[in-house]
């Protein structure tokens, strides 16, 4: 079960959120909230696995108040107003919701919040076969085994799919290796990272994968020879 509070200073807000979070099996909706003083107490006393919190608040802003506490609670935006979708993606949310929304979309929202959750709970890399990444506002859950290859862009990475289109994301490619099975995948090139098994083929110092030509670079084909030749 996931252990959620929702904030909101509206009554009615609140009634959607209990009424949509009755409608969802895995969530456990311990308590709702009028203010951020009265959640914050609550927090401080109880285990929360995840936060519906509306940024417009009367005392502080949502997205500040998250700020606050603890990184391990996950949170999902709720607002009327969608200027604040890039504040609540520089902290992590897990989606943002804009009312008004129905009960599809809630449960969309819901969904990537119980996948990471998942996620989180996961003890030894080598078992998660997924990579989470924060695009476009929202978390996106990409099957390791759908990755083509990953490349920079400027200040993102992209991450090329099987028959899918490519995610962008703004996380460091140091980060990202950091999120992936070592054992089957490897930095080839300071902009390119891949994956051993979808290698079609290696002509001195270029790989290709799908078509696509990816340089090795000099202080990585050491490394890439001794592991490819294996």
């Amino acid at each position: 079960m996931i252990q959620c509070i929702a904030i909101d200073d509206e009554p009615l807000a609140l009634q959607i959120i209990e009424d949509f979070c009755s409608r969802v099996p895995y969530l456990d909706l311990q308590n709702t909230f009028s203010r951020t003083s009265e959640a914050e107490k609550h927090l401080n006393k109880a285990s929360v696995d995840l936060l519906f919190l509306d940024i417009q608040m009367p005392d502080i802003l949502g997205i500040d108040f998250y700020k606050g506490i603890s990184k391990n609670t996950m949170v999902i935006f709720t607002t009327a107003f969608s200027e604040y979708a890039i504040e609540g993606f520089n902290v992590s949310a897990i989606d943002f919701l804009l009312k008004p929304f129905d009960f599809i979309r809630f449960l969309q929202a819901c969904e990537k919040a119980k996948e990471y959750h998942m996620y989180l709970k996961q003890s030894n890399i080598y078992e998660v076969k997924h990579l989470f990444v924060r695009s476009e506002y929202s978390l996106v859950k990409i099957p390791f085994a759908d990755i083509l290859y990953i490349e920079t862009m400027d200040d993102y990475i992209k991450i090329h799919q099987l028959s899918k289109k490519p995610i962008l994301s703004i996380i460091s490619m140091k980060k990202v290796m950091m999120k992936l099975p070592a054992h089957d995948f490897i930095r080839v090139h300071r902009s390119y990272i891949v994956p051993l098994n979808r290698i079609e083929s290696v002509r001195g110092k270029i790989i290709s994968i799908e078509g696509v030509q990816i340089p090795i670079g000099i202080n990585y084909e050491e490394e890439f020879f001794n592991r490819y030749k294996s």
